[in-house]
């Protein structure tokens, strides 16, 4: 069906060909928007988004993490961490807790309903990621999945 501008309903099959549509940063930023939709989506019902529930799932890690290495190991602010903890915070899903490398710090551990929730929200990403990689075989994934990381963490 052609809209008033001569496109289709399907427009974006006409831009596949087009030298941005082979950019491995276009490429790899339409992916992340795609998959924080889907994930937001799908965090919805959890009242979470990509964002809190990253931070959440670090707080359960057991890893105690500083708000400063949450916004480092999330590329994020400073400034954009402190309301996503508080959010947390206040929903009884983290503390923040004296850090015992350092005073002036604290580390953000997660609540027992901080760690129920996230096994929710941890399956609901899951699925998030089984739909985005439905295409690929077992082993693309695991490349796929090998080759994010080798860019994502070039010093590791």
């Amino acid at each position: 069906m052609a809209s008033n501008n001569g496109s289709t309903a399907n427009g974006i099959e006409r831009f596949l060909g087009s030298e941005l549509a082979a950019e491995i940063e276009f490429l790899t930023a339409r992916t992340r928007s795609l998959g924080s939709m889907r994930a937001n989506a799908l965090l919805a019902p959890l009242e979470l988004k990509v964002r809190s529930y990253s931070v959440l799932s670090l707080a359960c890690s057991g890893l105690a993490p500083t708000q400063r290495e949450l916004a480092e190991f999330l590329s994020l602010d400073p400034s954009q961490i402190v309301p996503l903890v508080d959010q947390l915070e206040n929903r009884g899903l983290v503390e923040r807790k004296p850090d015992p490398n350092d005073r002036r710090s604290k580390v953000i551990s997660g609540t027992a309903d901080g760690a129920k929730l996230y096994k929710k929200a941890r399956k609901a990403t899951a699925e998030g990621e089984a739909r985005s990689m439905e295409r690929l075989s077992k082993e693309e994934q695991e490349t796929l999945r090998g080759l994010l990381s080798r860019i994502a963490f070039p010093a590791s």
